[in-house]
């Protein structure tokens, strides 16, 4: 099984008041493992980034003056996403706002998210896990013990490796979380099968390897009196209480 865990950075809220993508990060997972594949690039959005949005992510218009604009590298993207389940914290954001994006590149190939990747919302999962509680990724960290003291301000590759780790635990871990060894890294950049400095959540991962539990039997005088003791409690009560 192949899973994108994936995030967005944004200039807004709203695609179709003309908002744009600016950020994607994505970490691969197969089989519940983390590959060390990854997919991150920075996107020209040929607009300008909302105050508010600024203050959320912090990246600038001056930062996204020289980055590739979404249809340089929306075949790269999506080649990598293509086939996977994308898992995705509040998916109806980033899938619009992808979905927006694939709209204004008209191109025959990638019609839409749903055309090429099965979405499972992990803000869903959570609602679903935690009626009633806090369920977005900070208070996830916290009930799941996932260091996300690096997260100052929101970044989507980081985002996307904290969501992976919270995923993996809300789920039911995995017997290692640490990066598989010798596997291929994808970056927006171009950059493949090597290794890159990557955000501070990639170098720190959980592990939930436990030994073994031993398993003691009865012995038969042991359950020859637990046998005596449900009869006793039997004839006082006259039928079993549990």
């Amino acid at each position: 099984m192949r899973q994108v865990v994936l995030d967005t950075e944004t200039t807004g809220l709203d695609p179709k008041s003309g908002h744009r993508i600016i950020e994607i990060g994505c970490v691969e997972l197969v089989n519940r493992k983390l590959t060390g594949r990854h997919y991150h690039q920075y996107i020209n959005p040929e607009r300008e980034v909302d105050d508010g949005a600024i203050e959320v992510h912090g990246i600038t218009n001056e930062f996204l003056q020289d980055k590739p604009v979404f249809a340089q590298v929306a075949d790269e993207f999506m080649t990598f996403c293509e086939g996977a389940e994308l898992v995705i914290h509040n998916a109806p954001f980033d899938v619009g706002f992808i979905n927006w994006e694939l709209k204004l590149l008209g191109s025959p190939r990638w019609q839409n998210v749903a055309a090429h990747c099965s979405v499972l919302d992990t803000l869903a999962l959570a609602r679903e896990k935690h009626p009633g509680q806090k369920n977005n990724l900070d208070a996830l960290c916290k009930r799941y013990f996932v260091d996300n003291s690096q997260r100052d301000l929101h970044g989507a590759l980081l985002d996307a490796e904290i969501l992976a780790d919270v995923y993996l635990l809300m789920t039911g871990g995995q017997t290692d979380l640490a990066l598989a060894q010798g596997g291929d890294q994808q970056s927006g950049d171009g950059e493949e099968g090597t290794q890159r400095d990557m955000a501070p959540g990639a170098i720190r991962r959980l592990t939930a390897e436990r030994s073994p539990l031993s398993v003691v039997a009865a012995s038969a005088q042991e359950v020859e009196a637990h046998q005596e003791m449900l009869a006793l409690l039997e004839k006082s009560a006259g039928k079993h209480f549990w």
